[in-house]
């Protein structure tokens, strides 16, 4: 997801993409945990959008 695509959410759907994006990240961490994922950059791509998620939602936040 890009950062225009993330601007372009308003903050209940950034709440909801927050919350999703965490599911996601867990259900990442214990299938490696259980077994090696094939990819694991995907944990540290999806660490990185949660992080984008967040600061875009603090900053809308703190405007309104």
């Amino acid at each position: 997801m890009k950062n225009s695509e993330i601007n372009g959410l308003s903050l209940e759907d950034l709440k909801e993409k927050i919350k999703s994006e965490e599911e996601v990240l867990l259900r990442l961490k214990f299938a490696h945990g259980i077994s090696p994922i094939e990819n694991p950059m995907k944990i540290r791509t999806s660490k990185k959008l949660i992080a984008r998620l967040k600061t875009s939602f603090n900053a809308k936040s703190a405007k309104a």
